[in-house]
């Protein structure tokens, strides 16, 4: 089934109907948090944001795992096949290898075309960071950085989470990845209500993000070009320098694998925010890395893949 769910991904990619369940969970975060955030927050103590914080989590997560797992159940009652099947397109919905790489390639076209302006609103799209000013290789570090990163959010934690609890298990981590990326952040609305949407998100992604680290180095053996021994000593020095626990894995391997520096200065509305770097600079970025990046993620991908039918084979033997 996990099998499955990758081809359709690939092919299919996320679905525009009925509508996607992440934008479900998101609409339910969304409902939550207007009931649990007080209006006033600097009213609130700390504390008790953090607590209510923990509502909101416990409380998406228990709601997205129980309401899947109930629906696998019926759909078991009415037919085996019905259930694995269903269970095969929920998995496939929270995978996004190909919305990956459509991101990414709305960046690069416009980019190779010389329409600066068109490149710096797609990628917008899929960065926080103020894109208005980027030239050619911040937009292709922005673009390469965010492809690296949702290597471990969209492609190999869902996977490894369907691997251990099927759908279920699946969709409550997209439902743990949707909260970090709506109330995780460190700011002054969510530093204390996103506490523990970001923590557990972090602890979530720890051994997926490792994970991928070392499929990341395999892919870099096997691709032209690339340096899976760079790549390795990339994630053992800089990885720990990223904020993120685990972000800095993906990001440090692929910087390493193609021999350019991310991470920098960023812009925040209208705030300067320097990033720790990542991988060193033996030549200047170009939006063919982006292409490389892709690759990249579709080698992880096919590593999962064949990972699977090596096993599905020995199941048969």
């Amino acid at each position: 089934m996990l099998l499955a769910a990758i081809i359709i991904d690939i092919i299919i990619g996320d679905p525009r109907w009925p509508t996607h369940p992440v934008i479900r969970i998101g609409q339910w975060i969304s409902w939550a948090e207007s009931r649990l955030l007080p209006s006033d927050i600097n009213a609130a103590s700390p504390g008790s944001l953090r607590r209510r914080g923990v509502v909101l989590t416990v409380l998406t997560l228990l709601i997205v795992f129980s309401v899947m797992w109930l629906l696998l159940w019926l759909a078991h009652q009415i037919h085996p096949w019905i259930g694995y099947a269903i269970n095969t397109w929920f998995i496939a919905t929270t995978i996004a290898i190909k919305g990956l790489k459509d991101a990414a390639m709305k960046v690069y076209r416009p980019l190779r075309e010389g329409r600066m302006d068109e490149a710096r609103k797609y990628v917008g799209y899929i960065v926080g960071r103020d894109t208005s000013k980027l030239d050619e290789p911040e937009i292709t570090r922005a673009t390469v950085e965010t492809v690296a990163e949702n290597t471990v959010d969209a492609v190999v934690s869902p996977l490894f989470y369907a691997l251990l609890g099927a759908a279920p298990l699946a969709m409550l981590y997209r439902a743990a990845n949707t909260l970090d990326s709506m109330v995780g952040y460190k700011n002054e609305k969510y530093l204390y209500f996103g506490w523990a949407s970001a923590r557990w998100d972090d602890v979530m992604n720890w051994f997926p993000a490792r994970l991928t680290g070392c499929l990341l180095v395999c892919t870099a053996a096997l691709r032209q070009g690339c340096s899976a021994a760079r790549a390795a000593r990339a994630i053992r020095k800089f990885a720990r320098l990223h904020p993120s626990p685990n972000s800095g894995i993906p990001e440090s391997a692929v910087a390493g694998a193609l021999g350019i520096e991310l991470g920098g200065i960023n812009v925040y509305h209208g705030r300067t925010s320097e990033r720790a770097r990542m991988g060193w600079p033996l030549r200047e970025r170009c939006k063919e890395d982006i292409i490389v990046t892709v690759h990249m993620l579709y080698g992880v991908s096919f590593l999962i893949a064949g990972g699977l039918m090596c096993a599905l084979c020995w199941t048969w033997l």
